[in-house]
């Protein structure tokens, strides 16, 4: 009943009694109204292992689905963190893609977040989770949704098939560094399956290293490279991509800054990384924010959301 990560800010409940959080939660539920922080002090204080004990003690006492009756209790972004959490990570990634496709137009900030930073053992389950949940492929849903050289990286990263060993070959990572800078800022237009080819299939060792001979070769970041030779969400996955191979918590810390500053929150952004990186590597990302803007992800949080939604994201980020 481990934790998912070892740098979250969910860890395991002390002296866990699921049929106890069961009775916390049916009386929350009770009578008129919802008492949101009995729900908000046990869901995001409970490790998903342990989420998923008392969705099963719920069903055999109540003889009713969990995730059903806070549905029809709750309302919002509250309502929709709460649903989050009850899910297992790859269910709520394939979820998350899922909503992210459907109705009109599409939310590719999703596609792009979720398919650039999770590992290939998560990708190949979120694909079967997906066609057993839907009978289409995701592939067949992301390429219905989405076209050009956008939706090739996105069936690339799709494939799973990312080299996920330590081993740089120096050779070879100075050819990649030259086929980049021949296929962008050394010709007239970008060939940008070279980029895909290198940035959505080599290992993140042998890439940190071809980024490292690309800026000797041309001068610039890759990442400047890359806002200058492409733009929309071609140029969106690609920098993800750069930033998720060279540190996670800080594209993380990054995406909920933005999502954040300036007027409005985009929710769901918010939402989907709070959910899914709780139990993984909050603690880092907490401390890349902090790094990089100055500011407490908390601060941030409270300042930007209010109510039990509030509540429950200060909860799941840890606390100052």
């Amino acid at each position: 009943m481990a934790a998912i990560g070892k740098r979250g800010a969910v860890t395991e409940a002390a002296g866990f009694n699921a049929e106890a959080d069961v009775q916390s939660l049916r009386e929350a539920m009770k009578g008129t109204g919802t008492n949101e922080e009995a729900i908000t002090k046990v869901l995001a204080h409970r490790t998903n292992a342990q989420r998923q004990r008392i969705k099963e003690a719920y069903k055999q006492s109540v003889g009713k689905d969990l995730a059903d009756d806070l549905s029809s209790e709750l309302s919002g972004n509250f309502r929709c963190v709460v649903l989050g959490l009850l899910m297992l990570a790859p269910v709520y990634d394939a979820y998350e893609l899922k909503t992210a496709i459907k109705g009109a137009g599409t939310e590719e900030a999703c596609l792009i977040d979720i398919l650039a930073s999770r590992t290939n053992a998560e990708i190949k389950t979120i694909n079967e989770l997906y066609k057993k949940q839907h009978g289409n492929t995701l592939e067949d849903a992301v390429c219905g949704d989405t076209s050009g050289m956008f939706q090739r990286v996105l069936v690339s990263l799709l494939t799973a098939g990312r080299d996920e060993s330590d081993k740089v070959d120096e050779a070879q990572a100075v050819l990649d560094a030259k086929d980049i800078y021949e296929a962008g800022e050394a010709r007239w237009g970008t060939d940008e399956v070279k980029f895909l080819t290198v940035l959505c299939v080599r290992n993140r060792n042998h890439l940190l290293r071809v980024f490292e001979e690309y800026q000797k070769i041309s001068g610039r970041d890759i990442e400047d490279s890359i806002k200058r030779e492409m733009s929309g969400c071609l140029e969106d996955v690609f920098l993800a991509i750069v930033k998720c191979i060279r540190d996670k918590t800080a594209f993380f810390a990054e995406r909920l800054y933005k999502s954040m500053k300036g007027l409005g929150t985009t929710d769901s952004v918010l939402i989907r990384i709070m959910v899914a990186r709780a139990e993984i590597d909050m603690l880092d990302i907490k401390a890349q924010f902090l790094k990089m803007y100055g500011k407490t992800l908390y601060s941030f949080i409270k300042g930007d959301t209010s109510g039990d939604y509030r509540t429950i994201l200060l909860q799941l980020s840890g606390g100052e």
